[in-house]
C-alpha cells in the first residue's frame, strides 16, 4: 500500500530491505512533511513482507521502481515488477497498492511514526491510539478485548460527553457573569449547571473507584500462591504456568524466595508468585522466605491458598487457616480488592469417603496437581475472580488502562471539588475551565510535546 501498504513477497528476505531502527533526536520532526518509510511486517527474513511509505515522494519512488511505469489506479492493487532504480536489475514482483496523496527525499519513518501523523491529522484520539498500542502488545484474549474497545473510541466517546458537558455548564456560567442583569437569561441556570456538575463528580468518581482494575488488566494481576510447607504450592505453580518454573519435592522448605513467572490465566494476564512455606521455628535462611512471602502476600491482588487435603488438622495448616484465610475473609467481607481461592490439593490422595464434614472450612476447590482433576473448576474460578480484580473488558463502561488516565480524571475531579466551594461566579468559572482542560489532554487535546513522545515512541518501526 504506498501511502499504505506495500507488499513484497521475498525482497525482505533477500536482504534488499533492511529494518529501520529509531531515529536519534537529530531526525526530522514528525510533522516537518517529509516522506518516511519502513517495513510494515515485522523485522526478520519472510516469504512475505510489506513495506509501507508515506508522504508526497512517494508516487515518484514508486515510478522508479517499476521502470517509469505509470502509478495503478488509486486504491486498486497490481502487480509490477520491481527493479534496481539505478541499475535496472529486477529484484522481485510485488503486489502495490497506491493511495494518491506530490518532491524527493524519504527517510526511515521513526518508531510510531504513521500513527503520530494519524493523531496529528485527527484520524485518532490519543487514546485510540494508547488502544492500538495496547492491541499490538496484548498476550491474552482479556487484553485483546480491552484494546479492541479503546481502539475503538470508547473511552475517547465517554470523555468527549463528559467535556460537553463541562462546555455547557461553563458556557452557561460566563453568560451570567456578562448577561445576568439582563432578562434575557433563564433564572434557574446556574441551578441547572449545579446539577450537571453534581451529575459529572458522581459519574467520575464511579470511573475513579474501579481499584485501578483496567490498569492490572494492562499489566497483569498479581496472583500469590500461599500455604504451609509440602502442600502442593510450588506443583499448582507449575500445572497453572505449564512449564517447570519452580522445584517440586517431598522435603519442606524446598522453595525459600519467592519465584515469579507471567501467565495467562483463564484469559487474563497475571503475574503468578509461588512463595515459601509459612511456619515457624526454621532455620534463618527459610525464615527470611518466610518474611518475604508473608510481604508478597500483602501486594497480592489474589491469594491462592493451598492446603493438603490429607493434613487440614496439622498445627500448621490450622494456623495458616487463621492467620491468612481467615484474616482475609474478615477484612473483604464484601469485596474488596484483595480476594482468596482457598485450594485443597492432593486430591488423589484422599480416602473413597473424601474429606468429611468440616464445619470450619470455607468454601474450597478440591484439586489434584498430579492428576489433574479440579483444574477445569480451579480455571473457571480463577477466571471469575480475575474479571472482578481486573474488570470484564466484554462488559461494563470502558476501563482505564493507565495511570495518565487516573490522573486526568482525578484532577477533573478536583477541580470540580473547587467549583462546589467557590464563592465567586469567576472562580466557578475557571474551576470547570480546568476541569475541561483535563479531559482535553486525556483525549490529546492540549498535551505537552513531551507527553506525546513518550507515548508514540512504544509503537514498533512501521506502525
Amino acid at each position: 500500500m504506498w501511502r499504505g501498504l506495500w507488499t513484497l513477497p521475498a525482497l525482505a528476505a533477500r536482504g534488499l530491505l533492511r529494518p529501520c531502527s529509531r531515529q536519534g533526536s537529530g531526525a526530522p520532526a514528525p510533522s516537518s512533511g517529509a516522506t518516511i518509510f519502513a517495513l510494515s511486517s515485522g523485522q526478520g527474513r519472510c516469504g512475505v513482507a510489506v513495506i509501507r511509505t508515506s508522504g508526497p515522494a512517494s508516487g515518484p519512488a514508486l515510478r522508479s521502481l517499476t521502470a517509469g511505469r505509470d502509478l495503478p489506479p488509486a486504491r486498486s492493487a497490481r502487480l509490477r515488477l520491481l527493479s534496481d532504480p539505478r541499475s535496472g536489475e529486477p529484484l522481485d514482483r510485488a503486489l502495490v497498492l497506491w493511495f494518491p496523496g506530490g518532491v524527493p527525499g524519504l527517510r526511515p519513518a521513526e518508531a510510531g511514526e504513521f500513527t503520530r501523523r494519524a493523531f496529528t491529522h485527527g484520524k485518532l484520539s490519543l487514546t485510540e491510539v494508547e488502544g492500538l498500542a495496547d492491541l499490538i502488545h496484548a498476550e491474552t484474549e482479556a487484553q485483546r478485548r480491552q484494546a479492541l474497545r479503546q481502539l475503538d473510541g470508547e473511552l475517547g466517546r465517554l470523555c468527549h460527553d463528559w467535556a460537553e458537558t463541562l462546555t455547557t455548564a461553563l458556557a452557561h456560567v460566563e453568560a451570567y457573569i456578562d448577561f445576568g442583569e439582563d432578562d434575557n437569561l433563564e433564572e434557574d441556570v446556574l441551578e441547572r449547571v449545579d446539577s450537571s456538575v453534581r451529575g459529572l463528580q458522581a459519574a467520575l468518581g464511579a470511573h475513579l473507584r474501579d481499584a485501578r482494575r483496567g490498569q492490572r488488566l494492562r499489566s497483569g494481576a498479581h496472583v500469590v500462591v500461599a500455604g504451609p510447607p509440602n502442600a502442593g504450592k510450588s506443583s499448582l505453580v507449575n500445572l497453572l504456568s505449564r512449564k517447570p518454573v519452580s522445584i517440586v519435592s517431598p522435603e519442606p522448605g524446598t522453595t525459600r524466595d519467592v519465584l515469579e513467572t507471567p501467565v495467562d490465566l483463564a484469559g487474563f494476564p497475571a503475574l503468578l508468585s509461588d512463595t515459601a512455606g509459612l511456619r515457624e521455628g526454621v532455620g534463618p535462611v527459610e525464615q527470611e522466605g518466610v518474611r518475604r512471602a508473608r510481604a508478597r502476600l500483602e501486594q497480592a491482588d489474589l491469594i491462592l491458598a493451598v492446603l493438603d487435603a490429607c493434613d487440614l488438622a496439622s498445627p500448621s495448616s490450622c494456623n495458616f487457616l487463621d492467620t491468612v484465610v481467615a484474616h482475609v475473609g474478615a477484612r473483604s467481607p464484601n469485596g474488596s480488592s484483595q480476594r482468596l481461592l482457598l485450594v485443597l490439593n492432593k486430591l488423589d490422595l484422599l480416602p473413597s469417603e473424601g474429606l468429611g464434614p468440616n464445619p470450619d472450612l470455607p468454601p474450597y476447590l478440591l484439586l489434584s496437581c498430579v492428576t489433574g482433576e479440579g483444574l477445569d473448576s480451579l480455571l473457571e474460578a480463577l477466571r471469575k475472580e480475575l474479571a472482578t480484580v481486573c474488570g470484564d473488558p466484554s462488559t461494563g463502561p470502558p476501563l482505564l488502562t493507565r495511570a495518565r488516565h487516573q490522573y486526568h480524571l482525578q484532577s477533573c475531579l478536583d477541580a470540580l471539588g473547587h467549583y462546589k466551594e467557590a464563592r465567586d461566579l469567576v472562580l466557578e468559572a475557571e474551576a470547570l475551565r480546568v476541569a475541561r482542560g483535563h479531559l482535553a489532554r486525556l483525549t490529546g487535546g492540549g498535551g505537552t510535546e513531551e507527553i506525546l513522545d513518550v507515548i508514540f515512541r512504544d509503537f514498533c518501526v512501521g506502525k
